[in-house]
């Protein structure tokens, strides 16, 4: 039971920082798009 709980655990942890991660990338891939779009249109 003892292995289950820490693995649980570790999900958890790996859950939270993959939400984090998400909301730091989302904002960054989204001040990316628009200068890549732009260039792409502008060929």
């Amino acid at each position: 039971m003892d292995d289950t709980h820490e693995f649980v655990e570790k999900l958890h942890e790996k859950q939270e920082k993959a939400k984090q991660n998400e909301k730091r990338q989302g904002k960054a891939h989204a001040n990316r798009k628009l200068p890549s779009k732009q260039h792409s249109t502008n060929k």
